[in-house]
């Protein structure tokens, strides 16, 4: 018996083990073992085959995901890019609407106007003699209201009585 030079501090004792062990390999059957090997074989298999296609769909999944990502993303671009040209649109038609404004403004003046009317329209401004004077008598020609005006009475009847009672 071979004992070892630990101490102990538990109160039982060790239990002595043989130093020598047989290996016995037990072996099932030939008939029996082919099956099982099979069976075992098609498990491993099987369990290969859905780890490999858990696989191939979690890298599907992926890439569709990515591939959203990147549609959305060129979505984005696009409208950028159509808001900056309709930006740029806008400040070169409000710069044309300024320019017209001041073009407007130039030709309110009194004296291009009087220009225009002399060399588009042949006018000529007045002179003394082409002014003809008109005498009138100095009459009223309004006439004063012959009818008496009555207003009406938005007065209760009681009021009414009341008027009629006093004589106004």
């Amino acid at each position: 018996m071979a004992y070892s030079n630990r101490y102990q501090y538990e109160t039982s004792p060790r239990k002595i083990q043989p130093e020598y062990r047989p290996n016995v390999k037990r072996y099932p059957k030939k008939s029996t073992a082919k099956k099982t090997k099979s069976v075992q074989n098609k498990k491993t298999s099987k369990k290969q085959v859905t780890i490999q296609t858990k696989i191939v769909i979690y890298v599907i999944i992926g890439f569709l995901i990515l591939l959203a990502i990147s549609y959305r993303n060129s979505v984005i671009n696009e409208k950028f890019a159509e808001i900056k040209t309709l930006k740029n649109n806008l400040a070169s038609i409000q710069k044309e609407n300024e320019q017209l404004e001041v073009n407007i403004e130039n030709n309110l003046n009194l004296k291009t106007v009087e220009q225009s009317a002399k060399e588009l329209l042949g006018m000529q401004k007045l002179e003394n003699k082409q002014t003809i004077y008109i005498n009138l008598p100095k009459q009223d020609y309004v006439e004063p209201a012959s009818e008496e005006i009555v207003k009406e009475d938005n007065s209760s009847w009681i009021e009414k009585i009341l008027k009629f009672i006093s004589g106004k």
